[in-house]
């Protein structure tokens, strides 16, 4: 999701790479779901965040986007982000005690927080978010082990090929002005990436490499 501001007026200034040091653990979260609650639709979901979501929850996505997950436009594509119910705007995953029910295979974007990502044509970098985690004192750790994530440099690939995805597939529906289009578009990401299931017992980012190159057409 594009955010059309300075990322330097929300940062400490500084960009990260896997092995930096940056002042992001909160402590486990201790008394604290914040982050949890009032999201709106700012958590959306890429295709590996779903597909961990239905191997470990033993559903479909159907069934998520029947209860747990919801559709918006993000950039003129369809995409799921995690729904906030209720008077308190509370994720769906979110137990009673203020704590994750999925923290195990929690989503890319809540495993990254409070760390964003600036991107530029090569790939790219980590920036703390400053004033997104309401937890005071927090501490240095290395955004390797914040992220949390095996195969991290693998995943870094993937959260690149699909991003750069998404920004070619807009440009071209910018430059066409064509709904009919970007309707079909949208609706085909929809299905390749996020229906259409993936094999739990096979390797996801080769299955999704797959994919994305039988996409090349688009």
């Amino acid at each position: 999701m594009k955010r059309d501001i300075d990322w330097k007026e929300i940062s400490d200034g500084k960009l990260y790479s896997l092995n930096d040091m940056v002042k992001a653990d909160c402590g486990d979260c201790k008394d604290c779901s914040a982050c949890c609650q009032g999201m709106g639709q700012s958590v959306t979901l890429d295709p590996l965040d779903c597909f961990r979501l239905t191997v470990n929850l033993n559903c479909t996505m159907e069934e998520l986007l029947a209860d747990k997950l919801e559709l918006q436009v993000v950039d003129g594509i369809v995409l799921p982000n995690l729904k906030m119910g209720g008077k308190e705007e509370r994720c769906g995953f979110l137990n009673r005690e203020g704590r994750c029910g999925i923290h195990g295979f929690r989503p890319g974007i809540c495993r990254l927080f409070p760390l964003g990502r600036i991107y530029d044509e090569q790939g790219f970098q980590y920036f703390l978010q400053v004033h997104e985690c309401r937890k005071e004192n927090r501490v240095k750790v290395k955004v390797r082990k914040w992220i949390d994530t095996p195969d991290v440099k693998r995943y870094e690939r993937f959260v690149s090929d699909w991003h750069f995805f998404l920004k070619r597939l807009e440009r071209e529906m910018e430059e066409n002005e064509d709904q009919t289009l970007a309707n079909k578009i949208s609706m085909y990401v929809l299905k390749q990436f996020y229906l259409m299931p993936y094999d739990k017992d096979q390797d996801f980012y080769d299955q999704f490499g797959k994919r994305l190159e039988a996409s090349s057409f688009l």
